[in-house]
């Protein structure tokens, strides 16, 4: 029992870390895996880095999309979308 005694502090420190740490990140990628996925001409997105567009095509190839913008049309990754501001922007009531 004194040898197990002395790792169970450890052993703690793992699971505390997995559940509050590791597992949600872990959720999160595949929520986003699962947004990039369900991506569909006409969406209205934010990417990471703030730019609001429109999505106009979808390619599978190399998951990228092309968004268009105010200032034209420009090609990004799907992981550049920002998943929690796209939802707000759509959740947003919409003016008249």
């Amino acid at each position: 029992m004194g040898d197990i005694g002395q790792f169970l502090p450890m052993i703690l420190i793992f699971v505390v870390a997995y559940f509050f740490m590791i597992r949600p990140q872990m959720k999160r990628q595949k929520d986003e895996k699962k947004f990039a996925q369900a991506l569909k001409k006409g969406d209205k997105i934010v990417t990471k880095s703030g730019l609001h567009g429109k999505i106009v095509d979808l390619n599978d190839k190399d998951f990228s999309c092309i968004i268009e913008t105010m200032a034209g049309r420009l090609k990004f990754d799907r992981s550049a979308i920002s998943m929690e501001m796209s939802a707000k922007l759509n959740a947003a009531p919409k003016e008249n």
